[in-house]
């Protein structure tokens, strides 16, 4: 590798780093958020982060002329982003929140990272495809990690609430949606298209249910304003942008395994910002967890090359 091929792999590398950081401070900013100011919760802050960083999505894409309405002038492409908002976009996003405002961004955090093996029991179950030795060993370290960690080694009991633990899975469902119903269209439209208008459509929907602005919330105060800007333009913006330039430099692959410092830093800044009691049952199941995922990980590419050629 020369230096030039060393330099653009470690940029990528840092943007893939700094991304996964970013999409964990944004979880103990909405954890700071819903302990302090307990009459804001998952619901708002989701419909706020969703409209937001749709709108601000989009924006860029028009100032970088990359023909933002474009993906409505198809039927296909228009039906799969709108699938990909509310299939995608909204288990994702609300129910992290949900599982951040039940627990804590770090467990909700790592429940919500085993989003590939949802892709994995998919294809399994879609294709008829056995799973591999690695993929078996993966999940049993998974399924031991999360027993760890929801039950702190006594299996009689659960150390988190069935709440926490319901949508966490339901987020990391969700992750799974999330990266594949917007596979179709965004080789053509971009990822800041798709993901722009599947946010806006995600939060304008859950507006429709229960509009944001009916509803009763204290003051603004810049602590606040604060909190909801490190959400939406760090952990929302940021992270994406970060994450998808560095595509440019590294493989997906290797961004996706750099995925793991998203719950990383979710639990380090949990511990250190909110005080949050981190046991060595919740450290070695994190670890497992995350190691479980990374070996899954660089055994997703077969599945991808199978969606393409379907």
């Amino acid at each position: 590798m020369t230096s030039a091929q060393s330099h653009r792999t470690w940029l990528g590398v840092t943007f893939a780093i700094v991304s996964g950081i970013a999409f964990g401070l944004s979880g103990v900013a909405a954890s700071t958020l819903f302990r302090y100011y307990p009459l804001f919760d998952a619901l708002w802050l989701s419909q706020v982060r969703m409209v937001s960083a749709g709108l601000i999505l989009l924006l860029i894409s028009g100032f970088t002329r990359q023909h933002p309405f474009a993906i409505w002038q198809h039927w296909h492409s228009a039906r799969q982003v709108i699938i990909y908002g509310l299939f995608g976009t909204i288990p994702v996003q609300f129910c992290y929140f949900l599982a951040v405002q039940a627990g804590n961004a770090s467990i909700a955090t790592i429940l919500q990272y085993l989003g590939p093996f949802a892709i994995v029991a998919y294809y399994i179950l879609r294709y008829r495809q056995l799973p591999r030795r690695s993929e078996v060993v993966g999940m049993i370290l998974a399924f031991i990690g999360v027993a760890l960690i929801v039950t702190h080694g006594q299996f009689q009991s659960l150390s988190i609430s069935p709440a926490v633990l319901f949508w966490g899975l339901m987020a990391a469902l969700g992750t799974a949606t999330n990266t594949l119903l917007p596979r179709p269209i965004l080789p053509k439209y971009g990822v800041l298209n798709c993901t722009g208008w599947a946010l806006l459509i995600a939060g304008t929907v859950l507006n429709l249910a229960h509009p944001m602005w009916r509803q009763s919330r204290p003051p603004l105060t810049l602590p606040i304003v604060l909190l909801v800007l490190a959400i939406v333009l760090v952990g929302t913006v940021l992270a994406l942008a970060l994450y998808n330039i560095s595509f440019s430099y590294i493989q997906p692959t290797t961004a996706s395994l750099l995925n793991a410092f998203e719950p990383l830093s979710a639990t380090l800044f949990s511990v250190l910002l909110l005080g949050i009691p981190f046991t060595g049952f919740d450290a070695t199941g994190s670890l497992l967890v995350i190691v479980a995922v990374m070996c899954l990980t660089l055994d997703l590419r077969k599945y991808f090359r199978l969606l393409r050629r379907r």
